[in-house]
Formats: structure tokens, sequence, C-alpha cells
């Protein structure tokens, strides 16, 4: 990709472009992609925004993104995905239409148990996982979700703060502290196992931190053993209900697959905020 250009969409030729290329990426028929061409113009129309990335004529990237009521100044991204290296651009064309409408907020949902995801997420952008949905579209018929129970995290996006230091890296965000990290990670007592017989997840003995391990390729894995990737969901499913029930977020996502979940604490940021600019 030599001069790869972002910008919305606002005809026809274009909403078709977008959903023919998410159908490449979900595998599904595009007679049947994840979002009509209609659906994306409907969309626009009212107000939302199609972004797509383009390598000359050919879409390598999109993401669709509404607005919520005025007063939670906050969007909803739908769906997005991207050719490798363009998830930020993509983002950030997302960040800079919100902003600029008032947005202080972005949410989404992703599937927990792809890891790349979750890195891109926490470490890239440094949004946090603020809920956890259980099968939340219910049985999908695609060819990266067939056979899964559709769990989902859903993640938020503080659109107007600093990007922070994720805890797996240095201060100045440009270095894994990967051995500290897991460290401290390794010497905390195993609390599940995985279904592949390691350990899934571990807990802080001071009670501030618990780690969640996720399989290296689930898409593959449900391919080859749907049921081995069935019993992944629901082992990721017991540890992330039980810690957001006691009011843990989802802050980072190791190199190795390794999530990082810490204990909320009431800061001056959080007093400060009015309820009905918040996340849920």
């Amino acid at each position: 990709m030599t001069s790869v250009s972002i910008r919305t969409v606002h005809d026809t030729a274009g909403f078709t472009a977008v959903a023919d290329y998410f159908s490449e990426v979900w595998q599904t028929p595009r007679s049947a992609p994840p979002l009509l061409p209609e659906t994306l113009n409907s969309l626009a129309h009212a107000g939302g925004a199609v972004h797509a990335a383009y390598d000359g004529e050919r879409v390598v990237g999109g993401c669709v993104a509404v607005f919520g009521p005025p007063a939670a100044r906050e969007t909803y991204s739908l769906l997005a995905a991207a050719e490798r290296g363009l998830g930020p651009r993509l983002k950030e064309a997302q960040r800079a239409w919100a902003v600029g409408l008032g947005a202080r907020t972005m949410r989404w949902t992703f599937d927990p148990l792809v890891g790349r995801n979750a890195r891109f997420n926490f470490v890239k952008l440094g949004a946090e996982g603020t809920g956890y949905l259980v099968d939340f579209y219910g049985p999908m018929a695609d060819g990266v979700n067939d056979g899964d129970e559709s769990d989902r995290l859903e993640v938020t996006w503080d659109l107007t703060a600093a990007r922070r230091p994720s805890t797996g890296t240095s201060a100045d965000g440009t270095a894994d502290r990967t051995a500290e990290t897991a460290a401290a990670r390794e010497a905390a007592p195993v609390t599940h196992p995985a279904p592949d017989g390691g350990p899934l997840a571990r807990r802080d003995p001071g009670d501030r931190y618990v780690w969640c391990r996720v399989p290296e390729d689930i898409v593959a894995l449900r391919a080859t053993d749907a049921e081995r990737a069935l019993g992944w969901r629901r082992a990721v499913r017991e540890v992330f209900t039980k810690a957001f029930a006691e009011g843990f977020t989802a802050t980072d996502m190791s190199r190795d697959g390794w999530y990082t979940l810490t204990r909320r604490e009431a800061t001056p940021r959080d007093e400060d905020t009015p309820t009905e600019e918040g996340t849920p």
C-alpha cells in the first residue's frame, strides 16, 4: 500500500464497496454482509459516519459509528475492520469526527477471545473494557464466528484524554515492561485451569489485579476443534463475569495473550464527571 487515504462515504457505490469489504472480512456472501449498503446509507443519512480507507480505488478498511443523544456526548462504533497497520489511522478518523461533534467517549464491542483486537484496543488506543455481554448476538452465521457463542467485551474509549501507558508499557509508552508484568502475574496464584491444561486465570494476592489468558488463535481453533473453542469461551466468561461483578475493568493485553483486569477505584475524575455525560 503506497498512499492510503481515509474519508467518509456518501454515495451508493461507496456504501456497496464498504459492505463488500465487510463481507470479505467476516466471510459472508456478498448478498448478506454484516451491514447492508442500504443500512450504511441510512446510518450516514441519520447523522452517523461511514469511514473507508482506500489504497487507490480499493477499499482496505472501513468503520461505522453513530451518535448517541446529545446529552450523552457519546458515539457507538458498530463495525470496523482494516488491513494490517491501518487500524490506528481508521480509529483516529472516527475520533476526529466524533470530537468535532462534541463527543467525549466512544463505545464498541469485540470478541474477548481475539487477543490481537484486545491489544489494539487497550495498548494502541488506551481504551478500557467496561462491560461483559454474554452471547450478545445469539447464534451467528458467518465464517468467523460459526459454532461459538457470541460473548462480547464492551470497550469505552475516552476521546479527550491523553493516551495513558498500559500496565505493560514503560512510563513513556515506548517499551514493554514484559519481564516485570510477567513476573507479577506468574507469582500470583492460579484460580482457574484452561481447556488446554495450562493456567487460565491468576489473581493478585492484594486483590488489585486479575489476569486471564485467551487462546493464541480462536478463529483457527473454531475451525479445527469447535468443542475446545466453546470450552475456552465458557471458561473465560466465568472469569470475566465474576471479575466485572466485583468492580474490575479490563485494562491491558500482553503479547502472549494475558488480559490484565484492574480493580476500579474512585478517582477525582470520576467524582467530577456528571453522570449524564459519563459512561454506563
